[in-house]
């Protein structure tokens, strides 16, 4: 793997990196990566459900987009055909908020599914106003569980435990992760097939990136060999930023292949779909962003 260097992020002018007008997608043919542009077909019709493959969606850094990603990605999915589980696995419970659902009013969460014996997804699972989009919600409870999982017998592995008897109902799985690399990040790493790193266009949240590999790495050596980097979903980009162009093509420069070719622009819709407690694709299906997410699940089912 490119090991991410020190210092100053190398203007996308020099030797070596991508020119300022290709990231900005002025050549023909050229999408915001540099990258010639790619179209991905749609997805086959399913005759059958699951097994299904299980992403986290995990960045250590907050404010990157990691639950919009989590959020419109699952919906984005949901509407190509596929059954979809969200499992929040943030003790702040942004993805559940950013489904309409009130964390302080919840009886039974992902706590109580990790820590308390005889309790099933189907007792937790919520389902959303997404047709084949289900969700695990979470709140502060689930911080408690970073330090009672500490005593347990294979305590890394409980997530996927838990999740086991019902990987069959869905296709895919999406774990949105704590901006940390502590336990519960650990589970669901141990308990994914893949990781999807939400990396903002900047400087500051590029930094962190070479961590969260080594963290992955070590993942994938000691307790789940399946483990793999899905892809690196540039988000918040703002193409009218010399900066965001810049550090779009330094990640597009050391990652290569593994940064998808969907881009997820800054817009105020974003913001605006929290509120609303529903995903983009339907609070603004004919918005830049609702499509960016139906390309980006075109893009992750290609893979």
């Amino acid at each position: 793997m490119a090991n991410l260097p020190a210092g100053k992020v190398r203007p996308a002018r020099e030797p070596g990196a991508i020119p300022a007008s290709l990231a900005l997608g002025e050549a023909d043919g050229v999408g915001p990566t540099g990258r010639p542009k790619r179209t991905f077909p749609a997805p086959p019709v399913l005759q059958r459900h699951g097994p299904a493959r299980i992403l986290a969606m995990c960045n250590q850094k907050g404010g990157v987009g990691k639950t919009t990603s989590t959020i419109n990605l699952g919906a984005a999915l949901a509407e190509a055909g596929r059954t979809v589980l969200l499992v929040d696995f943030d003790p702040q419970g942004a993805l559940s908020v950013g489904l309409g659902v009130n964390p302080l009013q919840l009886d039974q969460t992902v706590y109580n599914l990790l820590m308390e014996p005889g309790i099933t997804v189907q007792d937790v699972m919520l389902k959303t106003d997404i047709p084949g989009l289900d969700l695990l919600p979470s709140n502060i409870d689930l911080s408690a569980a970073e330090v009672q999982l500490v005593n347990e017998v294979a305590r890394e592995q409980t997530l996927r435990r838990v999740l086991a008897p019902v990987l069959d109902d869905y296709d895919v799985v999406l774990v949105d992760c704590q901006p940390s690399l502590g336990l519960l990040t650990v589970n669901a790493l141990t308990a994914a097939h893949g990781v999807i790193i939400p990396l903002e266009c900047e400087f500051f949240a590029l930094r962190g990136v070479a961590l969260l590999i080594q963290t992955i790495e070590k993942v994938r050596e000691r307790l789940n060999p399946e483990l793999e980097l899905e892809g690196i979903l540039a988000t918040m980009y703002d193409s009218r930023t010399l900066h965001g162009r810049e550090v779009l093509a330094r990640v597009v420069e050391a990652f290569g292949e593994k940064v998808f070719h969907t881009v997820i622009n800054r817009t105020i819709r974003f913001p605006e779909t929290t509120v609303a407690g529903e995903p983009i694709t339907t609070y603004a299906p004919t918005s830049h962003g609702a499509t960016a997410y139906r390309e980006l699940a075109l893009e992750v089912l290609a893979r």
